[in-house]
């Protein structure tokens, strides 16, 4: 692929996210009527369950997530979408929303060219997301349901960047070449993205910084959670393709934060993540 048309694609993205209306991706609207919904002061349960019972993926992954271990550790069984909701809290809606949009776009055919690297980002997706709730709950005062949305919308500038590669096939022909597009820009691709969908402030930073380096002693922010989560998925869940990087070195992790107290907790927290994972990709 030419320096042409790489900067053909990136002017491309440029235009659409500066534009009043975002085209990616078209499964994206129940998410965008979720995201509404929740912005609404009086909204109820029965409101948003009626909302979400229009998508029957949707409304089974919320039931299955009601219903995992780490939600629901009495194991009654929950079948109604209203106590599903219920359990779980209305934000944590807005993350299943996304999920589903994610797991439908790598599904369909026009991302088939990119088949194994999907798969590989989706894994890493559903387990930063667990690995960020679990984090903020056993470690912070950190929201766990923001610590999982941001797990999964973390990478979304990936998700972005292949949606629109197939429209190039000069691209799609040169793997080393999409992956370090996918790389260098997916960053700051994916905060503009959540900067066009109106998210926080907040999460916009911590998705651009969430692979810059530091030291972490405590984990307190949702930077910090998302930062670790994200490193500990790249050991066995990363999306990067070992052909055109070199392999994560599990010693450099311990000079960032104490990866031997945080292999015990996850030891411990193993059906916890388990079942988040399980909730959400199945």
């Amino acid at each position: 692929m030419s320096n042409q048309d790489c900067f053909r694609i990136l002017e491309d993205i440029a235009r659409d996210l500066s534009g009043e209306v975002v085209s990616f991706p078209t499964f994206l609207d129940i998410t965008f009527q979720v995201r509404t919904a929740l912005r609404k002061p009086d909204l109820t349960i029965t409101h948003l369950g009626k909302l979400v019972s229009a998508e029957p993926l949707m409304s089974t992954k919320i039931i299955r997530l009601a219903n995992s271990v780490a939600m629901n550790p009495s194991g009654k069984a929950i079948v109604d979408i209203n106590r599903a909701i219920s359990r779980i809290g209305m934000e944590a809606v807005r993350s299943v929303s996304f999920a589903v949009a994610m797991e439908q776009l790598l599904n369909s055919k026009k991302m088939a060219p990119f088949e194994a690297l999907s798969r590989r980002l989706w894994e890493h997706t559903m387990q930063v997301a667990a690995l960020a709730r679990v984090l903020a709950r056993r470690l912070t005062q950190v929201s766990p349901d923001e610590a999982m949305f941001a797990g999964l919308v973390h990478d979304l500038g990936v998700f972005y960047l292949l949606s629109r590669a197939v429209n190039f096939p000069a691209l799609v022909g040169d793997p080393a070449e999409l992956h370090a597009l996918l790389v260098e820009w997916h960053d700051s691709i994916g905060h503009a993205l959540l900067a066009a969908m109106g998210m926080p402030e907040e999460l916009l930073v911590v998705v651009q910084e969430h692979e810059q380096d530091r030291t972490i002693v405590t984990l307190k922010t949702l930077g910090d959670v998302l930062f670790v989560a994200n490193k500990l998925a790249n050991l066995q869940h990363g999306w990067r393709d070992s052909l055109f990087c070199a392999p994560l070195d599990p010693a450099r992790l311990s000079q960032l934060f104490d990866t031997q107290a945080l292999g015990a907790l996850l030891a411990e927290s193993a059906e916890d993540l388990a079942s988040l994972k399980s909730a959400l990709c199945s």
